[in-house]
């Protein structure tokens, strides 16, 4: 696998901030990461943001719907959302937005906490490529790579996002 020249994240961190700002006007916002990428970005903007809620993190392995197709993955870690979710507007992050189908499962597992207000999706990378009808609120990159190519977050420190070519692939 090959991989291009990455993107510098902080300023990529620093849109996001900018973005999710009237939306952190409202009180008592909670702020929700998705394992793994998600979380290490929820990580820095919660911090960054100075948000009152304590952060939540999801893990959606119990919530994929292509478990034919790629197997449980092996490293399952317990969901945690430390606050109530009822009536709340959450902020769900993720880093790479693609199909859809990673936030759809993220969305199950806080609808099992609760039912919150209103969930913002904010996302380091939008890629396109849509299967299910989902739309990032706030991305800090559009990017629609070629045919064989993948981003990737990797970290948690340092984050470095990188453009890589798929194995087996053109």
């Amino acid at each position: 696998m090959s991989t291009k020249p990455g993107w510098d994240v902080e300023p990529l961190l620093d849109a996001m901030m900018r973005s999710l700002a009237p939306w952190c006007q409202e009180a008592e916002t909670g702020m929700i990461g998705i394992y793994t990428g998600g979380a290490w970005i929820a990580r820095r903007l919660h911090a960054a943001m100075g948000l009152d809620l304590p952060l939540g993190e999801v893990d959606i392995s119990f919530y994929r719907d292509d478990f034919s197709h790629i197997g449980l993955h092996p490293q399952v870690r317990a969901s945690h959302i430390p606050f109530d979710v009822d009536g709340r507007q959450i902020i769900l992050v993720d880093d790479v937005c693609y199909t859809g189908r990673t936030v759809r499962a993220a969305m199950n597992e806080i609808f099992d906490y609760g039912r919150p207000a209103r969930i913002i999706l904010a996302v380091l990378v939008d890629r396109g490529g849509r299967e299910l009808p989902i739309q990032p609120d706030v991305a800090a990159l559009r990017l629609t790579p070629v045919p064989g190519e993948a981003i990737k977050l990797t970290g948690p420190e340092p984050l470095c996002l990188e453009l890589r070519q798929v194995e087996g692939r053109p």
